[in-house]
């Protein structure tokens, strides 16, 4: 029988194994929804009891991803949804305090809204969430910044705090910026965006190919404006299709330097 109502159940580390969650999932589906339990270890579940791969061993082999940006754009939300469905931890910490920058706010210009929400804050923040993380046994790390989360990490990714980095539609990133990068880096734009034009881009691009000690990669998205990637109409097959795209371009490099 075909259902329009479909609930997927992820799961806490245990994965599929944990015999509660598939009893949840036949609860569920008792209760007419078509409920589904991927097993996104692959077979290879947290077990609490086994002394030889503790929790801080077992993530090693499940690498982590950062999103520092604003936690309350819901397709940002949904896209950490998808990295952590392809095996990644994933942490989304909420750097505004629940005070997102408001276009409509005419009181609260950027201007005004950057001098108590910079992204030097974000990354002075970003520093003790990755550190906590590491010690719980953490070994790889991965930083995706979307406009001004972009600056955030790539201050990270002048550093050893993590091990990869994505930019997407970034704002306030300077050549000399990409020229400090220590960590593979890869730079998804939109062909019309102020913040970081097409030509800025390039100039990134040049920039990343003459560092031979370093991975880059640029890409330009045509006819996609700046925030493509997560504030996009759902309804819109087009702007559909190029967010995905840029999103499967983040799993790749993830799944190529984190994993």
């Amino acid at each position: 029988m075909f259902h329009d109502s479909i609930l997927t159940c992820l799961s806490f580390p245990e994965g599929y194994e944990a015999p509660n969650l598939r009893k949840l999932a036949d609860k569920v589906a008792a209760a007419g929804f078509f409920a589904v339990v991927p097993d996104f270890f692959n077979g290879d579940p947290y077990v609490p009891d086994d002394a030889n791969r503790p929790i801080q061993v077992w993530l090693k082999d499940h690498g982590m991803v950062v999103f520092p940006a604003g936690y309350e754009a819901p397709i940002l939300r949904k896209l950490a949804d998808k990295v952590a469905a392809s095996g990644f931890y994933v942490v989304v910490p909420d750097f505004f305090h629940g005070e997102p920058f408001v276009l409509d706010n005419a009181n609260r210009p950027i201007q005004v809204w950057l001098k108590d929400h910079g992204p030097d804050k974000g990354f002075e923040e970003a520093k003790p969430v990755i550190e906590a993380l590491r010690s719980k046994g953490v070994s790889a790390v991965g930083a995706a910044g979307f406009c001004w989360g972009a600056k955030v990490v790539v201050e990270l990714a002048k550093t050893e705090l993590i091990q990869a980095a994505v930019l997407l539609h970034p704002s306030l990133v300077t050549l000399d910026d990409i020229k400090g990068v220590k960590v593979p880096i890869a730079v998804l734009g939109a062909e019309i965006d102020r913040n970081s034009p097409p030509t800025l881009l390039k100039q990134f691009e040049e920039v990343l190919a003459a560092k031979s000690e370093v991975d880059g990669f640029v890409k330009i998205f045509p006819k996609v404006e700046h925030g493509w990637t997560i504030r996009y109409s759902v309804e819109d097959a087009a702007a559909v299709k190029s967010a995905e795209e840029a999103h499967q371009n983040l799993l790749e490099w993830f799944a190529k330097y984190v994993k």
